[in-house]
């Protein structure tokens, strides 16, 4: 039988999630620093959050290929909020930020085209890019007491069959939040070579430096055709609703040209339910509660991080500007993938490798800030004890 390649071949579990299943079946209690989902986070949500989902509206079948006129309005909103004019018209609703990447992909690339893409950076765009037959060519994020963009990667790597650079803003998992000049550079990169500007910005609400020196968002420039992609799963902590959204900017013919393409792709999907779409404007005004509990919560444990690393030398946090992500420098006394099976085995703490994520060198650790502060400190301590036990 025949599989598509676009699809890995080998679905065998690596060898940290298999280790992983092990002690989970055996139940053995386990502290969790890879959490990704707030409802799993102990998190509170106001009561009655949900209920407009009921809303009768959603029982008539109203097909929008860009969504509805009042759950657009309401996106368009929330962009305001952030500081950005992003009018209904030039929003498209998306089940995720994961299907924004494929309607995008599909737009602006045929099959063997190129996207560019941050390194270190979240692995997700491989799969997403090989499954609409597209390949991923990095480009380089640096850390010199702050992360910055190489821009000379960023043109090196804008070669023949390029059509989109990719940035992410703030940055999973470097926290790495993108700097005005930065913005400036790109865009004038895409306007010379005719590439599309794609700024994935869903953990845009949540800063961890008061003063990152961040831009307001990729669609603070109108240079490039540029695409700001969002959605409920992090800015209000709700991933199980399943919408996302996508702003276009940039000069209105190109616009144009890509909103009448765009709409073709999305009127053969219609992928976004109706009750979500109807329940966007309650969920995005009462969602302020628990986006401001992530938000404590998460300067909590960076706070923390800070601290108990700092009794362990040999160690160190790499400096985030933003997200619910923080990077840990270890002594690499030992593979990475040694490390972290020994965090499993021996202390019972699950976390990240950096090699999941592309650093180029070793060794790093990836953690969520999202889990609840006394379980989050314990399976720190273990994680920089163990890091150390081979140090000396």
């Amino acid at each position: 039988m025949h599989f598509s390649g676009r699809v890995p071949s080998d679905l065998a579990p690596n060898r940290l999630a298999a280790g992983l299943e092990a002690l989970r079946r055996a139940g053995v209690p386990l502290l969790d620093l890879t959490v990704s989902n707030p409802t799993r986070a102990g998190l509170a949500y106001p009561d009655g959050l949900l209920a407009r989902l009921a809303d009768a509206g959603g029982l008539v079948y109203e097909p929008a290929p860009f969504g509805l006129p009042d759950a657009r309005a309401a996106v368009s909103a929330d962009f305001a909020r952030r500081g950005l004019t992003v009018p209904p018209d030039r929003i498209v609703l998306t089940a995720s930020t994961s299907e924004a990447y494929s309607l995008l992909f599909k737009l602006l690339c045929d099959p063997g085209d190129r996207v560019l893409v941050p390194r270190p950076s979240y692995p997700l765009f491989e799969h997403l890019s090989r499954l609409d037959a597209v390949r991923v060519e990095p480009y380089d994020l640096e850390y010199h007491g702050v992360w910055t963009i190489d821009l000379g990667s960023v043109e090196r790597a804008a070669g023949e069959g390029t059509r989109a650079v990719l940035l992410v803003s703030p940055n999973n998992p470097t926290g790495s939040c993108l700097k005005r000049d930065e913005l400036d550079a790109l865009a004038g990169l895409c306007e010379a070579r005719g590439l599309a500007l794609i700024g994935d910005e869903v953990f845009a609400d949540y800063p961890l430096d008061p003063d990152p020196g961040g831009a307001a968002g990729v669609l603070a420039q109108d240079r490039a055709l540029t695409f700001g992609l969002g959605g409920l799963s992090k800015s209000v902590g709700l991933p199980q609703l399943k919408l996302g959204w996508i702003g276009v900017g940039g000069p209105p013919p190109l616009v144009a040209g890509a909103l009448a393409r765009l709409e073709v792709i999305c009127d053969t999907y219609l992928s976004v339910a109706t009750p979500v779409q109807r329940a966007a404007a309650d969920l995005l005004a009462r969602g302020a509660a628990v986006r401001q509990r992530i938000q404590d919560r998460i300067a909590v444990n960076y706070s923390a991080l800070h601290e108990l690393t700092s009794a362990h030398p040999s160690c160190r946090v790499l400096r985030a500007e933003g997200g619910w992500y923080a990077v840990v420098q270890v002594p690499a006394t030992r593979s990475e993938e040694a490390l972290v099976l020994d965090l499993l085995n021996r202390q019972h703490v699950v976390v990240h490798p950096g090699y999941y994520f592309d650093f180029p060198r070793e060794a790093f650790l990836i953690v969520s800030l999202l889990p609840a502060p006394q379980p989050f400190a314990e399976a720190v301590g273990r994680l920089l004890v163990e890091a150390e036990a081979s140090a000396a």
